[in-house]
């Protein structure tokens, strides 16, 4: 591993020290088990492999786990105030007619009362209409095939924080 190599900022996660490494996993993923799994793994030679441990940690987790971490998630078309990765994620629902956002929070509810957690969905680069027609099909899942997407789904938010991570200098 040479320094000329290594991302910036994949560079300085390797070496920071614990707690703010496990902050900076944490804010990407709110699993306390995924964090600890990654932080464990340090240092890493590329992102590849950063990423390909988060996608292990992520194949782990328990049902308690994914719940974890959806909570720190904000239901589409409401990101959290301040929270500038929610927002950037769900840019699509930005420029929304507000037909779009009444009806998406009406899905919201109605998945959430269904499966008792936000609906979770990779939303970067996802049109509003996108991501209600989503969750219009996912609706229909049985609990334990939804649970599975959602795992999925969490996998690609993750990564692709994860490669923000990495690359910021």
């Amino acid at each position: 591993m040479t320094s000329t190599s290594t991302p910036p900022g994949l560079a300085r996660f390797n070496t920071i020290e614990e707690h703010a490494a496990f902050a900076a996993l944490h804010q990407a993923c709110a699993s306390t088990a995924w964090a600890k799994r990654l932080l464990a793994a340090r240092p890493y030679a590329t992102g590849e492999d950063l990423y390909a441990a988060s996608d292990a940690a992520m194949a782990e987790l328990t049902a308690a786990d994914l719940d974890e971490a959806m909570a720190g998630h904000p239901p589409i078309g409401r990101p959290e105030p301040g929270d500038p990765t929610s927002a950037r994620e769900q840019r699509g629902m930005a420029g929304a007619s507000d037909a779009l956002k009444a009806e998406m929070l009406e899905l919201n509810l109605a998945y959430q009362e269904k499966f008792g957690h936000v609906f979770l969905i990779c939303a970067t680069g996802r049109t509003g209409e996108q991501m209600r027609d989503a969750v219009r099909e996912r609706i229909g899942n049985t609990p334990e095939r939804e649970r599975e997407i959602v795992r999925s789904e969490l996998g690609k938010i993750n990564r692709i924080r994860l490669a923000r991570l990495v690359e910021e200098d």
